[in-house]
């Protein structure tokens, strides 16, 4: 793979102003080239980006004529598609991002892999002295009810020691690394074998808005991975300015949105009658019956 991310145009130098005959996004082409930081020493910036809201519909509607609809029956056309699951539409949208991230995260994030990926290479490139060390308060043990996830916070004494001890090791390895390509020699292709994985890597990742918002849709949950939902908050505020209408329905019927089965409309059916339904009459297993209560924000 290529260095280009290493090549990336300084965000202040602000490209030549050139015209157009392709539809921009005022409020997002005055974010292109800025970096929001995430984590550390990471960031998330736009590059370039592909159609709007408008690009949607037209999609939707397989027509090329403008000023034919009011906006309010083109937003109510985009809720429609969103609340439907009509997704082609929102794949004529596409936002290429440069990403810096700690290699673990990119390890979680190359898991979608409905996107283009292009990451800098160690094979040619010497890799920074930069990794990402959590803060304290981020330092917790494993969950005993969750088999991916983070529970009690360590206490401030364990946090300090933690810390210091994944300072430690990786700036060992990084000293090994220096050592390995820069005084033995060896090939970069392999010394980098030393590094851990909470070192940064870069890559531009380009996708298009239906697998972009899935992938939001994920990364955003409070159960994400705090270090990816970092990332995921980030970009959200790039769409949020690219599709403010495609957002919006996306919030409503994705991010605030309850999937309810069957069963569970069975049941909220029967109590609307006065009936008294069980959890064990009710087919759901006790995590479903507790999601549904919690989404209703109501007792069972």
């Amino acid at each position: 793979m290529s260095t280009e991310a290493r090549n990336a145009p300084d965000a202040s130098e602000p490209r030549s102003p050139s015209s157009t005959l392709r539809s921009v996004v005022p409020a997002l082409e005055a974010r292109l080239d800025t970096p929001i930081p995430c984590l550390d020493h990471g960031f998330v910036r736009v590059v370039d980006y592909f159609g709007d809201d408008p690009a949607i519909v037209q999609a939707a509607r397989v027509s090329y004529g403008a000023g034919t609809r009011k906006v309010s029956e083109d937003r109510q056309l985009i809720r429609y598609l969103m609340r439907h699951r009509h997704t082609t539409p929102f794949e004529m949208c596409e936002i290429k991002f440069h990403v810096k991230l700690p290699i673990f995260v990119a390890r979680q994030w190359i898991r979608h892999r409905t996107a283009n990926v292009n990451e800098i290479s160690g094979r040619y490139s010497v890799f920074t002295d930069e990794f990402y060390l959590p803060e304290a308060h981020e330092l917790a043990k494993q969950s005993t009810n969750n088999k991916q996830g983070r529970g009690d916070a360590l206490s401030d004494e364990e946090a300090l020691a933690v810390r210091g001890k994944i300072e430690g090791a990786s700036r060992q390895a990084y000293a090994d690394y220096e050592e390995l390509i820069h005084e033995r020699g060896l090939a970069r292709e392999l010394g980098r074998a030393v590094l851990p994985v909470n070192y940064y890597t870069e890559w531009y990742w380009k996708i298009d808005l239906h697998n972009l918002l899935h992938f939001l849709a994920l990364r955003l949950d409070p159960h994400a991975q705090y270090e990816i939902r970092v990332f995921a908050e980030a970009m959200a505020s790039f769409v949020k300015d690219w599709v403010p209408v495609a957002w919006e329905a996306f919030e409503d019927y994705r991010l605030g949105a309850v999937m309810v089965s069957k069963q569970m409309i069975n049941v909220i059916q029967r109590r609307l009658r006065g009936e008294v339904v069980t959890r064990e009459e009710s087919g759901l297993s006790k995590r479903e019956w507790e999601d549904l209560w919690g989404a209703l924000g109501g007792e069972p």
